[in-house]
């Protein structure tokens, strides 16, 4: 059984699922699971494909995740061609998505393939929802499909997201929420004209500054005992037309806060407006909202999950809600347990993205006593 969880993996790396375009990674999923007679929908919006089966009926365990990748980048920077799935001597599985996140998705496959076939009449559900479109826009795909669910009443007890939360070895770490997500798209308005008349411009950058300062300088909460301290970022800063004498018009500014739950984006929203406003600056603001926080306090999934990896890997797991965004957010709405459970994240969306083959394996073996403590044998 082993060898069929690296054999998929390899198999939907080789696919340049390069988000939201899945090529045939759901349909070679599909192929298996119904082999054992799960029940298909799809659910295609635009580009995306999304999946969703499931198999028996009662409590419900979900095995969530994503079929695309980033891009590879500079393909020539590769060891070996990020397409091609390729073991090298160290028994390390080279290529994209190796370990965000196809390693996952054919754990969960292969983990559930091998527990019903020792269980064709198991208690309870054991459902899938994957999507082609968790890397970029994240719009068509988990969201709306859990729109659909919730408009059905759907029964979702236990969520286990294949992202790859390990630091150093496949389940020292497991993700029990997530910080929230939200993006500033910020235009300060000035008058462009000729760097040796100030007097008859306005600078945007010099007007900004102060705000910056202000921004930066700020505390925003100091965290709880499961999140950290709300952090805001910079990410882009553009101003200027090119030439050296000439003060812009206008500078764009884009700022990311990774914010907790002492927090709402309503209440950022409110306290970046009112820094602006005393700065006196002349401004144009627009709010993404990627995702609120989630949290899944210690409980029956975490003690589960945690029992399984002692079991399989003899170590301790940690708790955490560090790191970035997952579909998580959008299925903690339906008030299940949600945790994320996957291999080692230290080369995600790099060049050379890998992960041990073992990794694969053992996560697969946690998958399935996951199955086996809340289902049963």
């Amino acid at each position: 059984m082993s060898e069929s969880v690296i054999e998929l993996t390899k198999k939907l790396i080789e696919q340049k699922s390069i988000s939201p375009d899945d090529k045939a990674c759901q349909s070679i999923i599909i192929e298996r699971l119904k082999a054992l007679n799960f029940t298909i929908e799809e659910f295609n919006f635009n580009k995306t494909k999304n999946l969703w089966a499931y198999h028996g009926e009662g409590e419900t365990i979900l095995f969530a995740g994503h079929t695309d990748v980033v891009p590879a980048g500079d393909e020539t920077k590769w060891r070996f061609p990020p397409f091609q799935a390729t073991i090298d001597e160290q028994g390390n599985l080279y290529g994209r998505g190796a370990a965000d996140m196809k390693s996952g998705v054919a754990a969960m496959i292969c983990s559930v393939e091998e527990y019903i076939k020792c269980n064709p009449n198991h208690k309870g559900r054991i459902a899938f929802l994957l999507t082609s479109d968790e890397e970029a826009d994240a719009t068509d795909g988990t969201t709306k499909v859990v729109d659909i669910l919730m408009q059905r009443q759907e029964r979702i007890d236990y969520c286990i997201v294949g992202e790859p939360s390990s630091n150093k070895i496949v389940g020292d770490q497991i993700k029990n929420g997530r910080r929230g997500s939200i993006t500033a798209n910020l235009v300060i308005h000035g008058i462009q004209g000729h760097v040796a008349y100030p007097h008859l411009a306005d600078n945007p950058v010099h007007r900004f500054a102060p705000v910056l300062s202000d921004l930066v300088n700020t505390t925003w909460d100091n965290g709880n005992s499961y999140f950290p301290p709300t952090s805001m970022q910079i990410a882009n800063i553009n101003g200027g037309t090119g030439a050296e004498n000439v003060i812009p018009g206008e500078l764009k500014v884009q700022f990311n806060f990774r914010f907790s739950s002492e927090l709402s984006d309503e209440i950022i929203k409110h306290r970046v407006e009112s820094i602006l406003n005393q700065h006196q600056v002349n401004y144009t603001l627009k709010w993404r909202l990627s995702g609120h926080p989630f949290l899944t306090p210690q409980g029956k999934l975490t003690d589960i999950t945690c029992q399984a990896i002692k079991q399989v890997m003899n170590i301790k797991c940690e708790l955490s809600t560090s790191g970035g965004t997952s579909d998580g957010r959008f299925i903690a709405k339906m008030g299940c347990q949600v945790i994320e459970l996957g291999v080692t994240n230290g080369t995600i969306h790099k060049v050379n993205e890998h992960v041990p083959c073992n990794d694969i394996i053992n996560l697969k073996k946690i998958y399935h006593e996951i199955l086996v403590q809340l289902l049963g044998k």
